[in-house]
């Protein structure tokens, strides 16, 4: 559970959701405005703390540790894809990736990164700063980034937000080989039925309580399902 305020003012964000994300799946969470999903993922990623329940990384329950073991575990096992590439401007393709490595004070797996740029077709762009690329080619570095790390599970904040039609369809099938190639798990939050399409199964949310599952969604069944969510509750 999840409550904002107190007393009369108090708005219950989450309540009573019991949900297990799946390892190397692709899981999306959709919901009309208001549902609780933002919410969701911040209490999922650690950005936040459950006001009651547990929520557990493996075994590690996220509402037990200090916030000095946050930020580590944030760092060294979750990645994060934000609709925002956040990239700093002043720093090469090459030396964003690294970033949080650096900041760790570890090597980067320089086997790995050239993996990963390869798979994400970057390797020419290393040199650029973030203000010579594309919006797709910026956000292909912000997914490197979160992989860098070989994070246990990346979270996707509306990650196609700020890009056209085709570099947000580059940006899915790159989420999508990650899944399928590296075995990553990665949960994604958006309000867009053909970016939930490519997810393994949509978790469905309306006023902080899961509503549904869907699993093998597509553009179709994804737009029914939240239309039925926007409609009154039965017996209303």
């Amino acid at each position: 559970m999840k409550v904002h305020g107190r007393g009369d003012a108090a708005v219950r964000a989450l309540d009573g959701v019991d949900l297990t994300v799946p390892a190397a799946r692709f899981t999306a969470i959709m919901g009309p405005s208001g549902s609780g999903k933002s919410t969701l993922m911040h209490l999922l990623a650690g950005l936040d703390t459950a006001t009651s329940g547990h929520v557990l990384l493996g075994d590690t329950d996220l509402g037990a540790c200090s916030d000095a073991q946050l930020t580590a575990l944030r760092r060294d096992r979750i990645g994060f894809v934000f609709q925002a590439f956040n990239l700093l401007p002043q720093l090469t393709a090459e030396q964003n990736i690294d970033l949080p490595a650096r900041l760790a004070g570890r090597r980067p797996d320089r086997a790995w990164r050239d993996h990963l740029v390869g798979l994400l077709g970057i390797a020419d762009r290393l040199t650029h700063r973030p203000t010579q690329l594309s919006g797709g080619q910026q956000q292909r570095v912000a997914v490197a980034r979160a992989l860098l790390g070989r994070p246990e599970v990346v979270f996707a904040d509306e990650p196609t937000g700020n890009l056209d039609t085709a570099s947000g369809h580059e940006l899915l099938h790159l989420l999508r080989t990650s899944v399928r190639d590296l075995g990553q798990t990665v949960v994604m939050v958006t309000h867009d039925p053909v970016a939930a399409s490519f997810a393994d199964e949509v978790v469905l949310l309306r006023d902080g309580t899961v509503a549904g599952w869907l699993p093998d969604p597509r553009p179709e069944s994804v737009l029914s399902a939240l239309s039925a969510l926007s409609g009154p509750r039965a017996g209303v």
